[in-house]
């Protein structure tokens, strides 16, 4: 069993890999506003003119070889262990065909993994995609992928990792937490998130929605009663407002 990386950037600095401590093959692709392969060292790197999180991930999903796929980010350094402990968790789980693991998260509120168990649709829209890894047979044979309307430079700026997820739910995939830690994550900004916005919520409305159609109108309002302090500089209704029209764009596009 092989581990492999899928890291998705922009504009690369080779030398900034030699930071993240990567002891496995990589996948990178680098949306740079042109095309074109290179090798450096044991990372295979993919320049790409397209742009957006989730379209750049779809492709580097061709070029996998590994057995687990870690989706990763340019702003995480591994731990020594993080390769032992990745495939020991599927060695030792052989129905899991995803499972998140731990990441010290630094300059953003974290909410870590405290106990190893089954992950289904109600505790599964709390995992960012930095703390995945996956069977790429179990996604590839379910043709499960990310939705390109959303993440980092889409319409809808965030919500691929959320909805890759249940889309592994609802094809039957075995998702699984994992109490280790695999690395650290430096939160320095966001491409998308500049505090609980009006876009902020037009972005929750499309993603509830790409959720849940028949159900949208109740995960958002859910939303918006468990996290009654986003809210509070501009207010319920004008969230709500927000929500709705993100749901409508959605649904518009679709």
């Amino acid at each position: 069993m092989t581990l492999e990386h899928l890291l998705s950037t922009m504009n690369l600095k080779v030398k900034d890999l030699d930071k993240m401590n990567i002891a496995s093959p990589t996948v990178v692709i680098n949306q740079c506003g042109k095309e074109g392969h290179k090798k450096y060292k044991d990372f295979n790197i993919y320049a790409s003119n397209s742009i957006g999180l989730s379209r750049s991930r779809n492709l580097g999903l061709k070029y996998i070889k590994g057995d687990i796929i870690l989706l990763t980010d340019d702003d995480i350094i591994y731990n020594d262990v993080y390769v032992k402990i990745i495939l020991d968790a599927f060695k030792e789980n052989k129905d899991a065909d995803i499972i998140f693991f731990n990441i010290d998260c630094r300059n953003r509120e974290y909410k870590p993994i405290t106990k190893n168990k089954r992950v289904y649709i109600y505790n599964s829209l709390r995992f960012s995609s930095c703390s995945i890894a996956f069977r790429k047979k179990s996604i590839l044979e379910n043709n499960i992928s990310f939705n390109e309307l959303f993440g980092s430079n889409s319409k809808y700026m965030t919500g691929e990792d959320t909805l890759f997820i249940v889309s592994a739910l609802r094809k039957g995939l075995k998702l699984y937490t994992n109490i280790n830690y695999i690395g650290t994550v430096f939160h320095e900004k966001s491409f998308w998130f500049n505090g609980y916005t009006e876009k902020y919520f037009y972005y929750k409305g499309a993603v509830y929605t790409a959720i849940s159609k028949k159900f949208r109108h109740i995960l958002c309002f859910q939303h918006l009663l468990r996290h009654h302090n986003e809210y509070k500089k501009i207010g319920f209704f004008k969230a709500l407002k927000n929500m709705h029209k993100g749901m409508k764009d959605y649904l518009n596009e679709t």
